[in-house]
């Protein structure tokens, strides 16, 4: 299947402001571009491009004073299958965990291990290790946190998410790293597109997404606490140790985001 993706973002800038942007899809991917998310700046303007420490693809401009428009429009290949589900994934023992794992079982920004951990060991301690584990972490967060976007807060942590019991999907992804870190499985923020691409309807408005990923027995495999079924169309852009690290954008100044459209839609040929 093909699936168009792509955004549009404007901000207004009262001078010129500096910004890093994590808005391409992640390098995994770029076999399957069909058409290429290009960064397009209206009014153009100079970008360049590195990868940060986590192997995302980062662009920097400077905005200039006034209104600038970011968008893209790609088109992509996707096997059209959901999320894969391997119960039988042992979890790894710390000492076996390969280096560049062991970040992932720290606490971080948005993820605090150090107040969530004897709760996470009392809700999760005598549940099945491995996969089992991460599962039922899903479930309990799935159903713990009610969703909604008038509960959204950019400075919002997983011990805050739990504590109020609810949040968006980018909380319902720290609360359940968290608990996963907790119980010594490490655990990655995940950001993309994820349209309703088999999902019955009504659908919502369209945004990006926040899920997750584990690491069980020598593989990294995604889980999403938010929607807690296998979906189709996932669509990664960055990955980090939780939502800090994969900021759409990161802005060096004043300024007002007076739109934010995401679109991304399966193509139907024929």
């Amino acid at each position: 299947m093909k699936i168009r993706v792509g955004y549009e973002l404007i901000y207004d800038c009262p001078q010129p402001t500096p910004m890093i942007l994590a808005l391409s899809v992640h390098y995994t991917r770029v076999s399957d571009m069909i058409v290429p998310d290009h960064l397009v700046a209206d009014p153009p303007v100079p970008i360049t491009a590195y990868r940060d420490g986590f192997g995302n693809w980062c662009s920097r401009i400077v905005a200039p004073s006034g209104r600038l428009k970011l968008s893209t429009d790609a088109v992509l290949r996707d096997s059209g299958l959901a999320d894969a589900v391997v119960s039988s994934a042992r979890q790894t023992p710390v000492q076996e965990l390969p280096d560049e794992a062991l970040v992932f079982l720290l606490g971080s920004r948005y993820c605090e291990t150090d107040r969530l951990s004897e709760t996470a060991w009392q809700l999760f301690g005598n549940s099945p290790t491995g996969w089992g584990r991460v599962q039922a972490i899903c479930d309990y967060v799935h159903q713990h946190i009610r969703f909604g976007y008038e509960y959204a807060r950019s400075s919002k942590s997983a011990w805050e998410a739990w504590y109020e019991r609810a949040g968006v999907c980018r909380d319902y992804a720290h609360l359940a790293i968290a608990f996963c870190r907790c119980m010594n499985i490490p655990a990655r923020y995940c950001t993309g597109y994820l349209g309703d691409i088999g999902t019955p309807p009504p659908y919502g408005t369209m945004d990006f997404a926040g899920w997750f990923e584990a690491y069980l027995d020598g593989h990294w495999y995604t889980f999403d606490a938010r929607n807690n079924i296998p979906r189709i169309g996932r669509v990664l852009i960055a990955r980090g140790r939780d939502a800090a690290d994969v900021a759409i954008s990161s802005t060096f100044g004043p300024n007002t985001l007076q739109r934010f459209e995401v679109r991304t839609d399966e193509v139907l040929e024929g």
